[in-house]
């Protein structure tokens, strides 16, 4: 039977996963959401007077820094995970592989932002 649909009509449909707009639009907030942050982390670095660990724990002390700093790790591994699913989804041809690859590169990220908001909290409340 033939798709009486117009282009349009098509083009404002779901994918074939019935999620890639969705994917696609979080996956454009994330990059804008890192664009600040990015832009914070290197100036804070770059300017601190000196890169050795008393230096670095001062200034991860502060909340506002400790704060920043929780968002980056959050929003860059996030905005990492959905970008590495996309790679794997289109170039990985095996079912199988593919679904490993993906659930491997989720559980990473989960685990990896969790340890970084571990050591950051740890690092701003006083815990050497």
């Amino acid at each position: 039977m033939k798709d009486l649909r117009s282009p349009l009509a098509k083009a404002k449909g779901l994918g074939a996963s019935g999620d890639a707009s969705h994917h696609f639009w979080v996956q454009r907030l994330s990059a804008l959401g890192m664009v600040p942050l990015v832009i914070w982390i290197c100036f804070n670095i770059a300017f601190l007077p000196e890169a050795n660990y008393a230096t670095v724990v001062a200034w991860l002390q502060s909340p506002f820094n400790g704060i920043m700093t929780l968002l980056f790790v959050i929003v860059s591994l996030f905005h990492a995970q959905l970008g590495l699913q996309v790679i794997i989804e289109d170039y990985v041809s095996s079912h199988a592989v593919r679904l490993f690859g993906i659930l491997f590169i989720k559980f990473l990220s989960y685990f990896l932002m969790a340890a970084g908001v571990y050591a950051v909290i740890k690092i701003t409340l006083g815990g050497q």
